[in-house]
């Protein structure tokens, strides 16, 4: 089947008809027959009386609970977490109709994927080359990784050699520039010529839910920074869209109805070497609304088994609040202080993991524990403040007998009564409906935060006058992690819009440890990096800056793809092109009010790009 062309709106129409969609809502929803319809439990919402109806001879579903309803794509989308051409596909597979696509209106990112298809092609050879990737191949037998693991992910690996994925890509006239917007080349004030992204590394291919290629993660061997590198965005890959592993992980994860998420590509590839095939992990340092809106289409029951570590914590925390906001029932796998899933199975073997995962603990109730460890519940202001870090969760929970639990459980362990953490849910609610400028107050979580703007604004508002660029190359300036944690959460040369700070930026992932501009570098550059190294400087607020300066870079991108996704729809005349761009924009401001309401940048979000 052709993946090139676009599919006729005719042909769309006679899949839908010949659809069994009976037969394919009866997959993962227990229909009785009612006269002509079909009725069951509605898989959108919990009830216990069925008012969730098929109506086979209209084509359409209806829930009378929720409201929810639609047609066979509508259902496959919601339930399996695909976009409306995957949920096409699937259905004419089911159908038995050959897609065949008009010719003439090839996919205009079509060159976009054959170059990530011969990179993850040339990535796979280097890994299975008797010289070249004997290394590699040892680090991964050394991580219980084997060869078919390996060929099942698509390992590969990047030797370490300045420019040889370039010229092999020149033999077959792949497009430079292509590449680079890929991030599979690089470009360097110190050189004229573009030279590979990806060296001496591990590498990782990143598919979507239906297993097309369109990025890649690379980790060294040495566990030098960065440790992993990753793709940056591109036409083809927004990776807060997307999971890694899920397209091998989906049939497993609807099977067993539960899905393990984990903080990174090995956790992943490991536990599968392991036998866990349920396994996924977020694309970047924390879970998004839209990655569990999509594992929701397969599962209700998500295990958080991240790092012990207090990093792993606060993902965890972070990530149970997104799952129970999708509607979803996480909980949280402890593991041993020191350990994370890789290690743990490596060294105690798959059943120590399987007992650890056979008691889980609901997030609500493990959030408590640990509050309890650290003697939270002692003295009022220490009470008060566990209510600040309790209501998040409450105010997340979107199944309303799972909010009364949740509400009666920590009316238990802090001595507030349920009437008042009731009160400060729905004014926080109530204040999020109103604009984001506003501070609203009453409830714990909208003070507290109130509180935090406050000393941000007063501690080093200067840093925010300067802008994001120059704040957070002082930051990265500082050390050599902070280069690493830059990276991680996916910063790159194209979310500076200063060409002398872009060129301080590049000449840091070069050299992490970099305290003098090079020779090399542009003489405004040079000056530029002398300002923004000032060791006399006070930032012993450095992670503060960090994540102020990140999320305003992220914002200002996300504001100017939503303008240029506005101009695109005005543009075109095509239908189906229109609704694609539609549903990216309106991913784009979720993801802008997700940034707004976890960090108040509602000014930010508002008016625009800034300037550095």
């Amino acid at each position: 089947m052709s993946k090139s062309g676009r599919i006729p709106h005719e042909l769309i129409d006679q899949i839908r008809e010949r659809a069994d969609l009976v037969g394919i809502v009866g997959e993962m929803v227990q229909l009785k027959k009612a006269g002509r319809e079909f009725k069951g439990l509605c898989p959108f919402h919990q009830e216990k009386t069925p008012s969730f109806y098929v109506i086979p001879a209209k084509g359409f579903y209806q829930c009378f609970g929720c409201s929810k309803s639609g047609d066979v794509f509508n259902f496959v989308m919601e339930q399996r977490g695909m976009d409306f051409v995957e949920a096409v596909e699937y259905v004419a597979g089911r159908t038995g109709i050959e897609i065949v696509r008009e010719e003439g209106k090839e996919d205009p990112n079509r060159p976009l994927y054959e170059i990530v298809g011969f990179a993850r092609s040339w990535f796979r050879e280097r890994l299975l080359d008797e010289v070249d990737g004997a290394e590699a191949r040892a680090y991964l037998e050394g991580r219980g990784i084997g060869m078919e693991v390996a060929e099942r992910f698509g390992l590969g690996w990047a030797p370490d050699e300045w420019r040889a994925l370039r010229e092999a890509a020149q033999k077959h006239g792949l497009d430079e520039d292509l590449m680079l917007h890929l991030g599979l080349l690089k470009k360097s004030e110190r050189s004229k010529e573009p030279y590979d992204g990806y060296r001496g590394r591990i590498i990782f291919p990143i598919e979507s839910a239906s297993g097309q290629t369109i990025a890649f993660g690379g980790r060294n061997l040495t566990g030098d920074i960065p440790k992993y590198i990753n793709s940056p965005e591109s036409d083809i890959y927004t990776k807060g869209q997307h999971l890694y592993g899920l397209s091998w992980a989906k049939n497993a994860i609807r099977k067993e109805d539960a899905v393990v998420l984990v903080e990174g590509y090995m956790d992943v590839v490991a536990l599968a070497a392991a036998g866990f095939e349920n396994v996924v992990a977020a694309l970047g340092t924390a879970l998004t609304s839209e990655q569990a809106e999509r594992l929701a289409g397969y599962t209700k029951q998500p295990l958080l088994l991240f790092d012990s570590d207090s990093g792993g914590q606060k993902a965890t925390f972070k990530g149970g609040d997104i799952l129970l906001a999708a509607g979803m029932h996480p909980k949280v796998v402890t593991l041993p202080s020191g350990e994370d899933p890789d290690t743990l199975v490596r060294d105690q073997g798959a059943e120590a993991l399987r007992e650890l995962m056979s008691r889980p603990l609901d997030v609500l109730d493990r959030k408590i524990q640990l509050l309890e460890e650290a003697n939270y519940f002692t003295t009022i202001d220490r009470k008060h403040a566990a209510v600040d870090k309790l209501m998040p969760t409450l105010e997340a929970v979107r199944d309303p007998a799972r909010r009364d639990l949740y509400i009666g459980r920590v009316a238990e362990v802090t001595g507030v009564r349920r009437e008042t953490l009731e009160g400060a849910i729905e004014e926080s609610r109530t204040a999020a409906r109103k604009t984001h400028s506003e501070t609203g107050g009453g409830s714990f979580r909208r003070q507290q935060q109130s509180t935090v703007d406050r000393q941000r604004q007063s501690t080093h508002g200067s840093f925010e006058r300067m802008g994001p660029e120059p704040t957070l190359l002082k930051v990265m300036l500082r050390g050599v992690s902070w280069v690493e944690r830059a990276v991680e959460v996916g910063v790159g040369a194209e979310d500076f819009e200063d060409p002398y700070y872009r060129a301080i930026f590049e000449a840091l992932l070069d050299e992490p440890d970099l305290r003098e501009p090079p020779e090399s570098m542009d003489p405004l550059a040079r000056e530029r990096f002398d300002e923004v190294l000032d060791p006399d400087e006070d930032l012993k607020h450095g992670s503060e800056l960090f994540t102020d300066s990140v999320t305003r870079l992220r914002v200002r991108a996300l504001v100017r793809r939503e303008q240029e996704l506005q101009a695109a729809i005005e543009r075109t005349s095509d239908i189906e092109e229109k609704m694609r761009l539609l549903a990216e924009k309106s991913t784009v401001k979720s993801e802008l009010l997700e940034l707004d309401s976890t960090y108040g940048w509602g000014s930010v979000t508002h008016r625009g790009p800034t300037t550095s």
